[in-house]
């Protein structure tokens, strides 16, 4: 029932995400480190970017990533 060619690319991205978003990468160690499957954290990842472009275009408004201060 899934569009496989998006899901492919959206895992794609969940894993580019936990390499070079900080934040993400933090939460994806925090879970794994808890005891976590990794499939179900990478699933969790791909649910947080579908969460930002769903903000991003609800908000029609650029994404801000916030750097630590």
């Amino acid at each position: 029932m899934a569009n496989k060619s998006l899901k492919t690319k959206l895992h794609l991205c969940a894993m580019a995400a936990i390499q070079h978003d900080a934040e993400l990468k933090a939460y994806y160690e925090r879970k794994v480190k808890d005891g976590k499957n990794k499939m179900l954290v990478i699933n969790a990842v791909r649910n947080k970017l579908v969460h930002r472009i769903r903000a991003v275009v609800k908000r029609q408004t650029p994404f801000i990533y916030k750097t630590a201060a």
